[in-house]
């Protein structure tokens, strides 16, 4: 037996091993770093787009500077303010014919001690907002004349809708604040979030099949709102119509106004002193 043979063979073979043993151990080791240091984050949440398509077209007042839009009765009621740096605007409620973009005054508050803000029908009555007076005008719906008001604690007044039983008001932050109809008092805070983080300057508002549609301020978004939970869980970008309406009239202000009508199941939206009440088409 040539035992150099043996000898050589056994320690080619124990190098071998060794070999072997320190590449599975090195192999072990990356696998366990490129774990820990390729660890991916979750995917940042977004919020769903709604796509819309416009259907019609029809005549604005461009004297309006709009603050609220609602249906009742078939007719498209708008209620309007009136800044100091626009002298010739008018804190009104009227009716807008769609035919003919004519708008025909109902109710009108005096400028120099109030802002008219967002408007809405529950229980035979209209409600009127104002702006800082923290005061909320009452009317007859058939007749407009003027029943009562009420005080909120809420340092501004900005928009109103309904579910059928709450009055539902925007103050311009990410609060939507459920007023009683019959005692006048706040039943409900709802704190409006987008994947976590608060939604401010929520304006003018809209109840459309059990979801809160708000124009977000200086911005060409309306959200929708599940009343549930605060969270947006769609969101329409109307930026392509604030362009066109800017182009037909360069003082056409913000976004501003959704109307609902039931009976058609139809959407309308339009801005402050806009040319153009746009319909609009989308799943809701």
């Amino acid at each position: 037996m040539n035992f150099n043979k043996v000898n050589t063979g056994a320690m080619h073979y124990m190098k071998q091993v060794v070999l072997s043993s320190f590449l599975l151990l090195l192999l072990g080791s990356c696998n366990n770093t490129t774990s820990e240091d390729n660890t991916t984050a979750e995917p940042a949440v977004t919020t769903p787009v709604i796509n819309y398509t416009v259907a019609k077209y029809f005549v604005h007042d461009t004297s309006l500077f709009t603050e609220g839009l609602l249906f009742h009765n078939g007719q498209l009621f708008e209620s309007t303010g009136s800044p100091e740096e626009l002298p010739n605007t008018r804190s009104m409620i009227g009716i807008t014919d769609l035919t003919t973009g004519k708008f025909t005054t109902k109710v009108e508050i005096d400028k120099s001690k109030y802002f008219g803000e967002g408007i809405v029908f529950l229980n035979g009555k209209l409600f009127q907002l104002t702006y800082k007076n923290q005061l909320c005008f009452i009317y007859d719906a058939k007749t407009f004349k003027k029943t009562g008001e009420f005080t909120y604690a809420n340092k501004e007044g900005w928009s109103l809708t309904t579910d059928g039983t709450s009055l539902i008001m925007s103050d311009g932050t990410n609060v939507l604040t459920y007023i009683d109809p019959v005692k006048y008092t706040a039943s409900k805070i709802l704190s409006v979030t987008e994947n976590g983080y608060p939604v401010d300057k929520l304006n003018e508002l809209e109840f459309i099949k059990g979801f809160i549609y708000a124009n977000i301020w200086l911005t060409d978004y309306i959200v929708k709102i599940d009343p549930a939970t605060g969270n947006v869980v769609g969101k329409l970008d109307l930026g392509s119509l604030t362009n066109e309406a800017k182009t037909k009239n360069p003082n056409a202000d913000v976004l501003n106004g959704i109307a609902y009508d039931s009976t058609t199941n139809k959407v309308y939206v339009t801005g402050k002193l806009w040319p153009v009440i746009y319909q609009v088409e989308f799943a809701h």
